[in-house]
C-alpha cells in the first residue's frame, strides 16, 4: 500500500504550517472557519504536560490531510486519548485519511491506548462508515442549537434576579481574584453536565489561556452573576455565569451557561444567556449552542427563547485491549 502512496506523511511543522492547517480545517469543516492565528494561539494554549502527536499528508507541496491524537483534558486517563481525522474534499476516497489513522493507531498503541473517542455530525456518513468499519461505536449525542438574532426578541425581559446583579467579565477584570474564581466555579458547575463522562479540572493556567484569554471570547458579552451576601471560600460572590464566543466568520457561540446548585429554579441561567444575547445588536449574527439530551431545562429554555434545533453531533469510541509482549 505504502508504495503506491502518491503522498508523503510528515508532522506537523510550527509555526510555518499553520496557514496551510488554517486552509485545510476550513475547507474540510467550513461550517467552523479557523485562522492561522488562531491555531498558532491554540497551540501555545494546550497544556504541555499531556500527550499530543500531528500527523499531515502533503502531495506536490499541498496538504491534503491532518490526523491529531491527543489526550482528552476534560476526562484526563493515562490511556484515554481522542483525535481526529481531516481531509480536503477534493482528495477523499484516495487513501489519505486510511494512511493518517493507521500511523497514529500505531502511535497510541505503542503508548498502552486503552480508549479513544472522536465526534463526528450525524450527517457526516462517510466519516461514520470509515469509524464503524474499524470498530468503533457511537456512545453519545449532543443537541446542536442555532438563533439568528435578526429573529430573536433582543428586548425581552430578563427574569427577577433577586438582589443579584449581573456584570461583564470585562468588567469583573478589576477584580484581582476574578480569574482563580471564575476557574474554580467553572469547575463545580462542569461536573453537573450531564455528558455521561467522569470529568478533570483543567490546571488554572491551562484553563485561563484556553477560556478567558481565547481570541475568539468575547468578554464584554460574557456575564457572571454575582451574591453580594455571600463570600464562598473558592468562588466569592459568584454564582453563576455565561460565556460567548466570536468565531472570525461572524457567528457567535454560547459556551458554558450555569448557576450553583442552590440558585437554581428561579430563571437565573435564562438571565445570564439573555444578558449576553441582549449585548448583541440586533441582527448582529447567528447564535450556535449546544447541550446534551438529559439537559432537558436548558434544552426547553434554548428552544423558547426561539433556538433551532439542528442534527446531532455524535461522540464515538474505540475500545482496545492492552497488548502482550
Amino acid at each position: 500500500m505504502s508504495a503506491t502512496r502518491t503522498f508523503e506523511l510528515r508532522a506537523v511543522q510550527k509555526p510555518q504550517d499553520f496557514a496551510a492547517l488554517a486552509a485545510l480545517q476550513s475547507a474540510s469543516n467550513p461550517d467552523w472557519p479557523v485562522t492561522p492565528e488562531l491555531l498558532q494561539i491554540w497551540d501555545a494554549a494546550f497544556d504541555s504536560a499531556l500527550f499530543r502527536h500531528e500527523l499531515t499528508a502533503w502531495q506536490q507541496g499541498r496538504l491534503i490531510g491532518l490526523g491529531s491524537v491527543s489526550h482528552n483534558d476534560f476526562a484526563y486517563e493515562p490511556w484515554r486519548y481522542r483525535g481526529r481525522i481531516a481531509v480536503h474534499p477534493d482528495d477523499r476516497n484516495r487513501g489519505v485519511g486510511a494512511a493518517l489513522y493507521d500511523e497514529l493507531l500505531g502511535v497510541l498503541k505503542a503508548r498502552g491506548a486503552r480508549e479513544l473517542q472522536t465526534m463526528l455530525k450525524e450527517t457526516d456518513a462517510p466519516g461514520l462508515r470509515f469509524l464503524e468499519k474499524r470498530g468503533w461505536k457511537q456512545v453519545w449525542r449532543r443537541h446542536e442549537f442555532r438563533v439568528d438574532t435578526t429573529h430573536f426578541e433582543m428586548a425581552a425581559p430578563l427574569p427577577d434576579l433577586g438582589g443579584l446583579r449581573l456584570e461583564s467579565l470585562e468588567a469583573l477584570a478589576s477584580d484581582p481574584k476574578r480569574d482563580v474564581r471564575l476557574h474554580e466555579l467553572d469547575w463545580t458547575l462542569f461536573q453537573d453536565v450531564p455528558m455521561d463522562q467522569n470529568f478533570t479540572k483543567r490546571p488554572l493556567e491551562a484553563w485561563v489561556k484556553q477560556e478567558l484569554q481565547d481570541p475568539t471570547m468575547r468578554l464584554d458579552l460574557s456575564f457572571a452573576l454575582l451574591d453580594d451576601t455571600q463570600q464562598d471560600p473558592l468562588h466569592g460572590p459568584y454564582v453563576g455565569y455565561t460565556t460567548l464566543m466570536h468565531n472570525p466568520s461572524g457567528f457567535y457561540v454560547i459556551g458554558m451557561t450555569g448557576v450553583k446548585r442552590e440558585y437554581r429554579g428561579r430563571g437565573l441561567a435564562k438571565a445570564l444567556k439573555l444578558a449576553s444575547m441582549q449585548a448583541l445588536q440586533q441582527g448582529d449574527g447567528e447564535i450556535r449552542t449546544f447541550n446534551d439530551p438529559p439537559n432537558v431545562a436548558m434544552i426547553g429554555m434554548n428552544r423558547a427563547l426561539g433556538f433551532v434545533q439542528l442534527p446531532d453531533h455524535l461522540r464515538l469510541e474505540l475500545q482496545l485491549e492492552p497488548e502482550t509482549a
